[in-house]
């Protein structure tokens, strides 16, 4: 009987201190895991700018969507520490940071309807020049990715292929000579 009330007891202790401290508890299971991707002691973290349109007339909904579908990836892709967004005062006071800047390039409007009828039109196309820079403005890397959906889906399923394409150019890139000063960038 003296067991169980300890048990409930302590349970009853953590309970309280996890919702007292939620964000200590998490902190430190992270920061226990906070080596960066490339096995270095330094962990970046990004800000995403708000994607630019280009000299391209591109629909406020594609930016938004490909913006919004930016953060999802680069959060799934576990190499950043903390995905901002664009204008988060937090950033401010974090050491290692880099910042996504994300231009469209081109744009090809697709058609749903013509890729339900046929199969070899009705392509929506995006191209973006994607770079990350250090806080500096130092460029880290700088690609081309391109997204699209060509047969079955909305034309916004083009920037979700596009931004887990950007994301997956950042996760295979070999970016972390920029932790070392005076190392020269890829790109």
């Amino acid at each position: 009987m003296k067991t169980n009330s300890w048990s409930s007891l302590i349970a009853g202790a953590i309970a309280i201190l996890a919702i007292a401290f939620p964000g200590r508890l998490l902190g430190q299971t992270a920061a226990g895991k906070s080596t960066g991707a490339s096995g270095g002691s330094t962990q970046w973290s990004v800000q995403v700018d708000k994607v630019e349109p280009g000299d391209l007339d591109l629909e406020q909904s594609f930016q938004i969507a490909i913006y919004e579908n930016l953060l999802k990836e680069l959060s799934k892709t576990k190499r950043f520490h903390e995905v901002f967004r664009d204008g988060d005062r937090n950033a401010r006071e974090v050491a290692n940071l880099l910042v996504l800047k994300t231009t469209v390039e081109k744009y090809t409007r697709g058609s749903e309807t013509r890729r339900a009828v046929t199969t070899v039109s009705g392509a929506t196309k995006l191209t973006v020049r994607s770079q990350l820079l250090t806080r500096e403005g130092k460029v880290v890397l700088k690609r081309e990715v391109n997204g699209q959906v060509r047969l079955l889906g909305s034309n916004l399923r083009a920037t979700h292929n596009l931004a887990r394409n950007i994301a997956k150019t950042i996760k295979q890139s070999s970016w972390s000579e920029a932790e070392q000063p005076g190392a020269t960038p890829t790109g």
